[in-house]
């Protein structure tokens, strides 16, 4: 038997091992028939490495998908406390890529050549080609590349390292922002494990420095903001320098991913820049049950997730977390210019706005002080691992309220439903109000507000105080987390003089409604200001539901191509 021989029974071994472990493993890993590879060397050069030679590297940008023709080469998982975990080994006939590699971000794994290899290798912008153009093809390789990224996430081997207590609420926060983003990662306790408890001997971080996360080149940050930890990882990168967009969109929630995906498909250049996560709001919904299409319901997370791997597919430059923070509506050069905190900038011949809204807080003392310790706007299950097996309280009336107390009260002893109303019928779908009726450990109490909070500077949230809006009745209450679903206000702040007209609460008016459209012909969805639209819960009139959004994201492509078609539209 030769070397290469043993190479590949021993690489066929390891496969068959994985294979009984992992689900699906035949659409995570497939096999590619000659003819299949022969397709794909139009889209790609052939590359050769020599043994012990890395065709990618984790935290690096990747080159693009490898088909290898000879040779094997071993995956593995690496973090920056220098723990390796093997993945996969491949061979002959099998690709190597995840979602990262349509857009040429940073590979999340190790690729090391075992022996000689020769590899067809196809660059990310021929990649998308590729999976357009080859159908059935692409169909098997787009599944592929999902399916890695999901396993890499729930292998919980690589990605950056957070080490603090499990229960801190920083600690919620990043795992928050990472898993919103689908990125792998993990968690360590420096009480039960040896590395962990060591590297905080080492650093000696006070308390208002934990967690440290250890990103993969080993580059310890000290409770790092969301901003400070995606640069670390390389979540921001791209492209922007002098590039014109056909498209900016501002927001990449459920509007703005459908813009992306329809204007990207027919062959529009787009930019979609967000400040925290893909999905919005919607996002981090723990159940939609009445989208089109989906009868058993689906996870926020779970439907915005396929936008935004589709969003790529297409060519969608992607940027998370980038702040807008103004808009120059002047048009020099026949380019919009978006400013972007930290100084950069983006420009674009046309603008979606589609930054949805920021959720609203109530006007209650100490607030600030105890968000993200104890008080949250969202309830996935980061959070419900927080609050297991306590009584918890939730303020809302709407259908993001009636999800959030369903999903709750499957982790929490009890759900106090705070309403300030007198019943859900006018705010909540029927069928999440006959869900919540039917379950034992949600308490709906009417015509309440909480109207205090109280607990410590190290301790956080420890008790509420509730009003009955009936009487001046006032009653405490020992809980720990307080969860708010009491609406949004329209996140606008960034068009300030730029001269799109907004309704008395913030909203952008499109269409007739604005008097400066009066006597001409435009787009429901264009703004004031020609050349600029907006779509979603940011619109006013808007009927602020998921397929509502997504509606009007595809349904502004065509108001884009007719605006950009202009003869009159100086040239960008």
């Amino acid at each position: 038997m030769t070397v290469d021989d043993g190479m590949a029974a021993d690489s066929a071994a390891r496969r068959a091992e994985l294979a009984k472990t992992l689900p699906r493993f035949e659409q995570t890993f497939p096999e590619l028939a000659a003819q299949e590879i022969a397709r794909l060397r139009g889209f790609g050069e052939i590359r050769t490495y020599r043994d012990g030679e890395l065709l990618f590297e984790t935290g690096k940008p990747g080159p693009g998908m490898f088909v290898i023709l000879k040779g094997h080469v071993a995956i593995t998982q690496r973090d920056g406390l220098g723990h390796v975990t093997p993945v996969i080994d491949q061979g002959p006939g099998q690709f190597l890529a995840e979602i990262a590699q349509l857009s040429g971000r940073v590979a999340l794994v190790d690729g090391r050549a075992e022996g000689d290899v020769e590899v067809i290798l196809i660059p990310p912008e021929r990649l998308r080609a590729l999976l357009i153009a080859e159908a059935e093809l692409g169909e098997r390789i787009m599944r592929a590349l999902i399916l890695r990224r999901v396993n890499l996430i729930q292998g919980g081997a690589g990605g950056p390292v957070m080490i603090g207590p499990p229960q801190s609420a920083a600690i919620a926060r990043l795992q928050s922002f990472l898993t919103r983003n689908g990125f792998p990662h993990h968690l360590l306790d420096p009480a039960v494990d040896h590395d962990a408890a060591e590297l905080i001997a080492r650093y000696s971080p006070t308390p208002a420095e934990l967690p440290l996360v250890v990103v993969s080149d080993g580059s310890v940050l000290r409770n790092p903001t969301e901003t400070e930890l995606a640069r670390a990882v390389g979540m921001i990168g791209g492209r922007r320098g002098e590039r014109i967009y056909d498209v900016a969109v501002v927001g990449c929630g459920p509007a703005g991913l459908a813009t992306a995906v329809y204007g990207a498909s027919e062959g529009l250049s787009v930019a979609v820049l967000d400040s925290r996560a893909f999905g919005g709001q919607a996002g981090a919904s723990a159940r939609i049950e009445n989208y089109f299409g989906f009868p058993t319901g689906i996870t926020g997370l779970a439907l915005t997730a396929r936008a935004f791997n589709q969003a790529q597919k297409f060519g969608a430059d992607i940027m998370i977390p980038v702040s807008v923070t103004a808009l120059d509506c002047e048009r020099k050069n026949g380019a919009f210019v978006l400013a972007l905190d930290g100084g950069d900038e983006v420009r674009a011949r046309s603008v979606v706005v589609a930054s949805g809204a920021l959720y609203r807080r109530p006007d209650l003392d100490r607030l600030k002080e105890f968000e993200g310790r104890g008080v949250w706007y969202w309830a996935s299950p980061i959070e419900a691992r927080l609050c297991a097996g306590q009584e918890v309280a939730l303020v809302g009336g709407g259908n993001s309220a009636g999800q959030a107390a369903v999903f709750l009260s499957g982790h929490v002893k009890k759900v106090r439903m705070i309403i300030r109303g007198g019943g859900l019928a006018a705010s909540m779908s029927r069928y999440l109000i006959e869900r919540i009726e039917a379950t034992p450990n949600i308490e709906l109490l009417f015509n309440t507000e909480v109207v205090a909070l109280d607990g410590g500077a190290d301790t956080g949230l420890e008790r509420i105080t509730l009003k009955s809006r009936l009487s001046a009745e006032q009653t405490p209450a020992e809980i720990r987390n307080l969860f708010l679903f009491v609406g949004a206000d329209p996140a606008t702040g960034w068009l300030d003089g730029c001269g799109i007209t907004r309704d008395r609460a913030g909203f952008v008016v499109t269409g007739a409604q604005s008097e400066q459209n009066a006597g001409r012909m435009v787009s429901p969805l264009e703004t004031s200001v020609p050349g600029v639209y907006a779509v979603g819960d940011v619109r006013s009139g808007s009927v602020k539901r998921v397929g509502g959004a997504i509606g009007e994201g595809a349904q502004v492509v065509a108001a884009l191509h007719g605006f950009l078609a202009d003869p009159l539209l100086p040239p960008a």
